[in-house]
């Protein structure tokens, strides 16, 4: 099994260029999986090697049924995708005859709408940090680059100051799967950049990233886990009562764009989406305001709620 592991490891970094937190996923939920069939085959604690040809479907369903009680439905989805992904390599590489994870089913899960800002919660949040010092114009250009270019925020801390071109209004971002995209920069996005730039000199460490567009306060390139800080910081000092990940900025951008009658496909392509399935997930709040104005507007909504009148 070990062998197997590596070599679709070695795939999907070779052959897919998965990015390394997306691997590191793979590894995670593959050897969570092998840890189970070793406990179930010998005792808890074993380490007897099963080979992927003596898996099977009840091997599968039992192991998702662990994970219920700890996991959400979502990571229990997630790591039946990993397993399906897997034997579906190994099928291919005639490893294993069948696929067993493809006779499992998925948990049912209720379409969740994503977090996201109102407009006027994500003025207030932009207008936040005091930028008369260097860290608050940093984390002002970083609130209003993630709301204004919709990023993810491992794609704002990979941006090297070539990333963005403020002459041509935009900042190139790299993306899942290594994919490149071209993203528009707003007017108050950019100004807040320039006005970081001017000052991420006195950002200075004693081994100062010379790439890095956002940097700590020691001069070294800013992690994903550092703005998610910021952003909490930020948002309680605004009195935003709930909680918001940096990925609710990116949400939040495609939200207002589509309330605001943007085209599907030009979010897709900003978003850095491989399928319009997944911008779709954003259209729920232009569809709840449309509804709202048509019982407001439409005359036989108005009927329906008990104030019928003879027809013309």
């Amino acid at each position: 099994m070990k062998k197997a592991l590596q070599d679709f490891l070695r795939y999907l970094r070779v052959e897919k260029n998965y990015s390394g937190h997306t691997l590191r996923n793979y590894e995670s939920d593959l050897r969570q999986f092998i840890g189970f069939l070793g406990d179930r085959s010998e005792g808890k604690g074993s380490s007897v090697r099963m080979e992927p040809k003596q898996v099977g479907h009840l091997d599968v369903r039992a192991y998702l049924a662990s994970l219920y009680k700890r996991n959400a439905k979502s990571s229990v989805a997630r790591k039946l995708s990993t397993l399906k992904s897997f034997f579906a390599y190994l099928v291919r590489q005639g490893e294993v005859k069948q696929n067993p994870a493809d006779m499992v089913s998925a948990p049912k899960m209720g379409k969740a709408i994503p977090d996201f800002l109102q407009v006027d919660e994500t003025f207030q949040l932009m207008h936040g940090p005091d930028s008369s010092n260097v860290l608050g114009s940093r984390d002002r250009a970083i609130l209003e680059i993630l709301y204004s270019c919709g990023l993810r925020v491992s794609e704002l801390t990979a941006l090297n100051l070539d990333s963005a071109d403020l002459e041509l209004e935009i900042i190139r971002v790299m993306g899942k799967g290594s994919r490149e995209r071209v993203v528009p920069v707003g007017s108050k996005a950019r100004e807040a950049l320039s006005d970081y730039l001017r000052r991420r000199g006195e950002l200075l460490g004693s081994q100062m990233d010379q790439v890095a567009l956002f940097l700590n306060n020691r001069g070294g390139r800013l992690s994903s886990r550092s703005v998610a800080r910021l952003l909490k910081k930020h948002m309680q000092m605004c009195n935003i009562g709930r909680p918001l990940s940096p990925h609710g900025l990116r949400h939040s951008f495609a939200t207002h764009l589509l309330d605001a009658g943007a085209d599907l496909r030009a979010v897709q392509e900003m978003l850095g989406h491989a399928s319009l399935s997944t911008t779709q997930r954003y259209t729920h709040l232009s569809v709840d305001k449309l509804m709202a104005e048509y019982d407001k507007a439409h005359p036989r909504s108005r009927l329906k709620r008990g104030k019928e009148t003879e027809e013309d």
